[in-house]
């Protein structure tokens, strides 16, 4: 079964209190106060807090960003400049759902890399999940945009925000 990472969107810090959860990743427009205080949480409680930028991971001393090259025409070198400054952190990769452009992606050497999931469509990012997962060393990961069965994906991760992870448990 997959782990999840959970996006905080909101200011609360009961998901910390789980022990199955291990990763966050944090919106980029919470409040500073509240950052800080999250990550002195989670530190002491040894889970992972990611953010979306260098700058952040410096700011509130993060343990890693998530970089999104779904849009990138040159992924390595955008690769190196979205990274630069994020020596020895954990980083996740969003890539374009494409063959070509997830193993572009795969040779910078990110620590997971994040595929998206729309309902329409997402048979054919099943399938690019599931030859990632067999061709490749690296992690992966969901971000399920829409309603899908991220449980049918081969991937180790899935990305929920705070909101949709509390549906899901509740089911």
């Amino acid at each position: 079964m997959q782990k999840f990472i959970i996006h905080i969107s909101e200011q609360k810090f009961e998901l910390l209190e789980q022990d199955d959860l291990q990763c966050f990743i944090l919106k980029p427009d919470l409040p500073d106060s509240f950052v800080t205080k999250f990550v002195q949480l989670a530190k002491e409680k040894q889970k992972l807090v990611l953010g979306f930028d260098a700058k952040s991971v410096a700011k509130f001393n993060l343990d890693g960003a998530m970089v999104d090259l779904s849009k990138s025409e040159n992924i390595a070198s955008d690769y190196r400049t979205l990274t630069q400054g994020l020596k020895n952190k954990f980083i996740g990769a969003i890539c374009r759902n494409r063959r070509h452009e997830a193993m572009l992606v795969g040779e910078c050497e990110p620590d997971f890399v994040v595929f998206r999931a729309w309902a329409d469509g997402q048979e054919k990012v099943k399938e690019l999940t599931s030859w990632f997962y067999q061709m490749f060393l690296l992690q992966s990961a969901l971000l399920p945009v829409e309603d899908v069965d991220f449980a049918s994906f081969e991937t180790d991760f899935v990305i929920l925000d705070d909101t949709k992870y509390k549906i899901f448990v509740a089911k």
